[in-house]
């Protein structure tokens, strides 16, 4: 029971955070429209407004950073330097993360929000998919059905069913001919 508990509550998080997503990217997209189309700009409010609030979790990040520089040392295979594998961990997070928000960003100036939406909830089920690979995790019932909805709604936006059913036939594509 506290398990199922646990669960629909980790779902509903989820979908909350979708749905403040979504209505997210659709204000984004008024403000595109109204004022031009300026990523960079987006990109850098969107992650200097909320520095403040780090503030509050200051204790708790000063004792990780401590932890991060007593963790074992890494050789940096190509520069030759040496660091702690924590920081060198933190590090290439923080360059992918970069990477692949500003790649979001880029996106919301040239697509509509749902299709940004929609790639970034693909990008996540691909991050959960190497996950579980990754860390050899079980693959369970619900990992399936989720994959299964991941994909249905990805056919259902990109219209596929409608492809297939506006297609023409032989008979039609020989009628148009004559």
């Amino acid at each position: 029971m506290t398990m199922l508990l646990l669960c629909s509550i980790g779902v509903a998080a989820l979908t909350f955070a979708l749905l403040v997503s979504a209505r997210m990217g659709i204000f984004q997209e008024t403000l595109y429209k109204e004022y031009g189309k300026h990523s960079k700009e987006a990109l850098f409010y969107n992650h200097a407004l909320p520095l403040p609030g780090f503030l509050l979790l200051a204790p708790d990040i000063y004792n990780h950073a401590v932890m991060f520089s007593q963790s074992e040392p890494f050789q940096l295979p190509v520069l030759g330097i040496q660091m702690p594998i924590m920081w060198f961990y933190l590090l290439m997070n923080v360059i992918t993360q970069y990477v692949c928000i500003r790649g979001v960003f880029i996106l919301t100036t040239e697509c509509p929000s749902l299709t940004v939406t929609l790639v970034v909830t693909l990008r996540k089920f691909l991050s959960l998919i190497f996950s579980i690979l990754y860390f050899n995790n079980p693959f369970t019932t619900w990992h399936w059905i989720g994959t299964f909805l991941v994909f249905m709604g990805t056919l259902l936006y990109t219209e596929v069913w409608n492809t297939f059913q506006t297609a023409p036939s032989k008979d039609q594509k020989e009628a148009k001919k004559d």
